[in-house]
């Protein structure tokens, strides 16, 4: 007689249906995400993904903590960022949705070693995030549309805001908030454009020491302004 299966625990299952949902709308757009679709990739029962997240409004919702949820990760595995609070889960159709982190942990010491660790997570999102980062994009679009999505966007959106706006304030600026502004909309500027703008299929992916380059450029320039 055969034993039966375990059930992976709820945690588990709404984690494996946000990350499936997230690849589904990466390689397909918004118009690839389905409750049924996600059951089929995820090889979930069907009606599994409509239990935990029973309307497409609470799915995306369900992404845009995922994706908050990973981003900040990377930036937590990267020497010389420090710690990185962790996501919280709230009510909303059994949508998670982030918690503010907790004050910035320790941050780098000098420029080199800002523009160095911030070189090596942009390279990651071009390169092995890239069908992430491709979602979010996709996703940010859809949020600016509904309005029942922006308070979800804009609350994922806050983490990598507080994140940068500490390590900004450690290496010497006035306003880190409005440094951490310009430095998060540069640095999104920069992924668009080498993952979707007009040259993505003809420029390669940048390497490790032009990004250096580049992001100590742009520290440069928000230290100077913040």
């Amino acid at each position: 007689m055969s034993t039966p299966r375990t059930r992976p625990p709820e945690a588990d299952r709404r984690t494996l249906i946000a990350d499936t949902a997230i690849d589904l709308v990466a390689a397909a757009g918004l118009r690839g995400l389905t409750h049924r679709a996600v059951d089929g990739a995820a090889g979930l029962p069907a009606g599994s993904t409509s239990y935990y997240f029973r309307t497409r409004t609470a799915l995306i919702g369900a992404c845009y903590a995922r994706l908050a949820e990973l981003d900040l990760g990377d930036v937590g595995d990267l020497s010389g960022f420090g710690e990185v609070g962790g996501v919280g889960e709230v009510g909303g159709e059994g949508s998670p949705r982030p918690s503010l982190p907790p004050p910035p942990g320790p941050a780098p010491a000098d420029r080199e070693a800002a523009a160095a660790a911030l070189a090596g997570l942009l390279h990651r999102w071009l390169t092995v995030g890239r069908a992430r980062q491709l979602a979010r994009f996709e996703l940010s679009l859809e949020a600016a549309r509904n309005p029942e999505l922006e308070a979800d966007f804009h609350r994922a959106g806050q983490g990598a805001r507080a994140r940068a706006a500490g390590i900004l304030a450690a290496l010497g600026a006035r306003r880190p908030e409005e440094a951490a502004e310009l430095l998060v909309a540069w640095t999104d500027g920069l992924l668009y454009d080498r993952l979707a703008g007009a040259l993505a299929r003809s420029r390669p992916a940048p390497d490790l020491p032009e990004l250096t380059s580049i992001t100590r450029r742009m520290l440069d320039a928000v230290l100077v302004e913040g």
